[in-house]
């Protein structure tokens, strides 16, 4: 038996070699299996019955066309996905994106993060994800309605509240949700428990799309509780304006921090004074209108056109909430410049592999988007358990748990790190830690 990183070097090879194109895939593999080297060295018996090339190679892939109609009558089409990666702790759970930028390779880097996330929860669910190339922007609701109507006509023939449960991301929203649950239950039956992130309306949970960016939010409140310190007056940075970025702002004046910043696809806004939450939450879930509307009703801000991540300005703490890869080596050596100490993803690997090992040799305490963002399928989850019990927890009931299953991934990422003498290494921590739980399941379940 070669020794765990000779192992390690070959199946990341291999991965290279078979997927060659997949750039965001390969990026999530060069991320992960180096960190797991340690717990292989002390667990032979995983490399022995190969569970790395098992758990880097999807259970299933499943790619269909969406046909529909626009508003002129005239035929379009885009390309629908559906990843189920791994399903040994339970069934396939996972979003469903639709933005321009979907294609197989950052599915498959979103499913296979996925999988640990949703390890380091401690809930009984595997990994999956999905979505299309479809652009809701600028689209009619009419347009939005036909084209969900069409994905969830073939997407239903593969999931099931017992086998595969999927939920919102980028550009999927309760509107998205609403329609696609209506045509599933056309289709089969009524079934609250087939997706997650519904409106409040039929089955959803409260705190549901506060979830994530409250995650993020809990989980440097737990690193700086160890610290003996709070988010009390520290300057925040945050990038993204969706669901995940509000509500790690709102989260954040909760714990009386001041986020200074938001930003969409072509700009952001600096506001020293603290980003105005209302207004914000107007624009974006009333009007969906561009950030450049922020400043009219707020002048004393400013609008920048490019990367908030650009922005020179003294902060402690940096949530980026917007996709993968905002955050790259440049960018990261101006946030240690300036003095950040918390880097907490409310993203998926939004900060690239150079960006991420560069805060880690610079001290920075790293919170990768694996466990820092999962908070919402933490309460996906919830929901989920919810449905089966045909209740609807209260929000502060939802918000207790989530706090405490925050506090449950934050320590068990630091206990790991400590435990493979890498203190304060929470990627390592979260990998080895969510690596841990699947493997031994993967081993128990036998060659499947």
């Amino acid at each position: 038996m070669t020794n765990a990183s000779e192992y390690a070097k070959k199946v990341q090879e291999n991965i290279h070699q078979g997927n060659s194109h997949e750039t965001e895939f390969l990026q999530a593999i060069d991320e992960f299996v180096p960190t797991i080297i340690p717990f292989l060295e002390n667990h032979p018996e995983y490399q022995e019955k190969n569970i790395l090339s098992l758990v880097t190679e999807p259970e299933r892939v499943i790619q269909f066309r969406v046909p529909w109609m626009d508003d002129q009558g005239d035929w379009q089409v885009n390309r629908g996905y559906r990843i189920q990666f791994n399903s040994a702790l339970g069934p396939y759970k996972g979003g469903l994106r639709f933005h321009p930028s979907v294609n197989l390779s950052v599915l498959k880097f979103l499913a296979f993060e996925q999988i640990f996330k949703n390890a380091l929860t401690g809930l009984p669910i595997g990994g999956g994800k999905g979505g299309s190339d479809f652009d809701p922007k600028g689209k009619s609701d009419g347009e939005v309605m036909r084209f969900c109507q069409s994905f969830m006509t073939e997407l239903a023939k593969y999931i099931g509240p017992n086998t595969d449960i999927p939920a919102g991301d980028i550009g999927v929203g309760k509107r998205e949700i609403g329609y696609m649950f209506g045509m599933y239950k056309r289709i089969k039956q009524y079934d609250a428990g087939v997706m997650t992130g519904k409106p409040l309306e039929f089955w959803g949970s409260q705190g549901r799309k506060e979830a994530t960016g409250y995650g993020a939010v809990y989980f440097a409140k737990h690193l700086l509780a160890d610290l003996g310190e709070t988010l009390e007056n520290k300057k925040a940075i945050v990038s993204g304006s969706g669901n995940v970025a509000i509500y790690c702002i709102e989260k954040l004046y909760q714990l009386g921090a001041t986020p200074v910043t938001c930003s969409d696809s072509n700009g952001f806004i600096y506001d020293e004074a603290g980003i105005d939450l209302e207004l914000l939450k107007e624009l974006k879930e009333v009007h969906r209108e561009r950030l450049t509307e922020y400043i009219k009703a707020r002048p004393s801000a400013q609008y920048v056109e490019g990367s908030v991540w650009n922005l020179d300005v003294e902060v402690e703490v940096a949530f980026p909430c917007a996709t993968q890869n905002e955050i790259q080596i440049d960018s990261a050596k101006r946030l240690v410049k300036n003095g950040v100490r918390i880097v907490a993803e409310g993203a998926n690997m939004p900060s690239s592999l150079e960006a991420a090992d560069y805060f880690v040799a610079s001290g920075v305490y790293y919170c990768p988007g694996k466990a820092a963002n999962a908070g919402g399928v933490a309460v996906s989850a919830l929901e989920m358990s919810q449905n089966s019990q045909r209740l609807q927890w209260e929000t502060e009931e939802v918000d207790q748990k989530l706090d405490g299953i925050m506090k449950h991934i934050y320590e068990t990422c630091r206990d790991t790190a400590i435990a493979h003498d890498a203190k304060d290494n929470f990627m390592l921590g979260a990998n080895i830690a969510g690596f841990a739980k699947v493997a031994q399941a993967m081993a128990i379940q036998g060659l499947v």
